[in-house]
């Protein structure tokens, strides 16, 4: 009856998707979510938002259809357009098969070659303007050198994901869901994306963490440990919501801090008066001659009395502490940690590369058709942009040592430098968070106080044994920051690749909030400009 009562409410009120008491467990009995509860109008657009591992991957997968719910019911207009945030599944398959029109095609093209039977009729089914949309959309997402032949495995990320965008318009489906889709592309490729988001009257479902994606949607849906919270407008509009909650929960803590306070006080106050009054009776009773066995008695109902007013005072003073704590495990995390980075032993101002004439070749091409003439100066902030396939990676490589010009010469005058990638892999998925850890303790600190540093972290004891196999992306992110503060001093150079693509929007505050205590020199490749604006990039090398 129920299921009836869903699919009449979509029909009459224009409703695209229906989501109720919807839980998830995984198979190993933990869960994901529970109880949750969405309303999706049609031509709405949403942004999906919420903490790494708060399910938001698993959810679209239950409203596209690939997977079943543990509980709960999902009622849906139509089948929609899914994009994951993982396309490597498809690697096997030629452009065409991944977009799911090979079969078209070969039959279009049959029919055309005078091949005309009920069969390529049937496959066809009357999609005759399937080449000039496959060409139309080709063109708008810059995949025009892009053969349907081509194996889904040769191209790059980017590529990948313009590939399946492209789809959007080849198959003009009512209903999309896309989960970051703007990770692995360029600047070019990003701004063709919002353009489309701004523009379709499609309804859309996007996961994402780039925030000038989250503001052309029209609303923001947070999933958390107490469901989906509904906030009717972009991600500013909700950011906005989310500082005067944080301001109230941080007074709320501070008013708690000081009752707790105040609670301890009194206490000690009141015992220290009781212990004075007590003191002075036995005094008064030993000089008016009271009788032991008398004296041992008003001395029984001393204690009692005292360890009354102990038991009064503790019972509250226990009250408001668990109050604290539970304030406290509110706070989001970036206002539980604490930083401290040494800073760089460099004077500001020196010079620590210079290029001059510099290229690189493969095979015998030159990579870039210009040779690069630049400098670097430590204590700039500095980003490297360029396409897909402009040679930032090779100029990282060039600059840290690990690759030698072609072409030119290249200065190098630095000491320290760190690479992150955006699988942070520094970090030794064989050692636990402990163990590596200790490994950067180059400052040769004490174990008691490497573990000051892994608190400050949000790594509690409970975690110290945890294999870093085991880490979410922001969880690596963390212990990264966390070794940096171990070393004896901070790496002159902190060179970050797409430092973002694996991160939650609160590992991206955690983030730029560290950057923006580090002192030293910082080269950084992204694509997300908020993300660049945070921490206050200087100046651009354009490839």
């Amino acid at each position: 009856m129920r299921r009836h009562v869903l699919f009449y409410s979509l029909l009459k009120k224009e409703i695209m998707l229906i989501l109720q008491n919807i839980s998830y467990i995984h198979p190993n009995k933990s869960r994901l979510f529970d109880d949750l509860h969405l309303t999706v109008n049609t031509h709405e657009k949403i942004a999906l938002i919420g903490n790494n591992g708060s399910g938001k991957s698993t959810l679209l997968k239950i409203i596209a259809g690939e997977l079943p719910p543990s509980t709960g019911q999902r009622a849906i207009q139509t089948t929609p357009y899914y994009i994951p945030q993982v396309v490597g599944q498809f690697n096997h398959l030629t452009v065409a098969e991944a977009l799911g029109v090979a079969d078209k095609l070969t039959a279009l093209q049959e029919i055309l070659a005078g091949n005309v039977t009920e069969k390529h009729l049937l496959v066809l089914d009357d999609d005759w303007t399937l080449e000039e949309r496959i060409q139309e959309s080709f063109a708008y997402w810059q995949l025009t050198e892009i053969g349907l032949t081509e194996s889904l495995a040769t191209l790059s990320g980017g590529q990948k994901t313009k590939v399946f965008l492209a789809g959007i318009d080849i198959h003009n489906p009512d209903f999309v869901l896309l989960d970051e889709p703007s990770n692995h592309l360029d600047t070019a490729a990003r701004q063709l994306l919002y353009d489309f988001i701004e523009s379709t009257s499609k309804t859309l479902i996007v996961v994402s963490h780039d925030r000038t994606l989250l503001n052309v949607l029209d609303t923001v849906c947070e999933l958390g440990k107490r469901g989906i919270t509904v906030y009717g407008g972009n991600y500013d509009f909700y950011a906005e919501q989310k500082e005067i909650q944080s301001n109230a929960l941080q007074h709320d803590v501070q008013s708690r801090e000081k009752a707790l306070r105040k609670a301890k006080e009194k206490e000690r106050e009141t015992l220290e008066r009781q212990q004075k009054l007590d003191a002075r009776g036995k005094q008064k009773q030993e000089k008016a001659g009271v009788a032991r066995i008398m004296m041992n008695t008003l001395r029984n109902n001393a204690e009692n009395s005292t360890s009354k007013l102990k038991s009064v005072h503790s019972e509250k003073i226990d009250g408001l502490a668990q109050e604290l704590r539970e304030l406290r495990s509110s706070l989001p995390d970036i206002d539980k940690m604490k930083f401290g980075f040494n800073n760089s032993f460099l004077h500001k101002g020196k010079i620590l590369f210079t290029a001059d004439q510099l290229n690189f070749d493969y095979g015998h091409k030159s990579l870039w058709l210009e040779n690069l003439n630049f400098q670097i100066v430590s204590g700039e902030r500095i980003a490297l942009k360029g396409l897909n396939g402009s040679g930032k990676t090779t100029l990282i490589k060039l600059l840290l040592g690990s690759l030698q010009p072609s072409a030119g010469t290249l200065h190098r005058a630095v000491g320290q430098a760190v690479y992150i990638d955006q699988d942070y892999s520094l970090i030794d998925s064989r050692l636990s968070v402990l163990q590596q850890a200790q490994r950067a303790n180059s400052a040769a600190l004490q174990e008691h106080e490497i573990k000051i540093r892994l608190h400050r972290f949000l790594f509690d004891k409970e975690t110290w044994d945890k294999p870093c196999g085991a880490l979410s992306g922001g969880e690596r992110m963390r212990l990264m920051l966390c070794c940096l503060t171990i070393g004896s001093q901070a790496p002159d150079l902190i060179v970050l690749d797409e430092p973002t693509n694996n991160l939650d929007i609160q590992n991206i505050d955690i983030l730029i909030a560290a950057i923006n205590e580090y002192q030293g020199t910082l080269l950084v490749v992204s694509h997300d400009t908020h993300f660049l604006e945070q921490i206050k990039v200087e100046r651009l090398i354009s490839l």
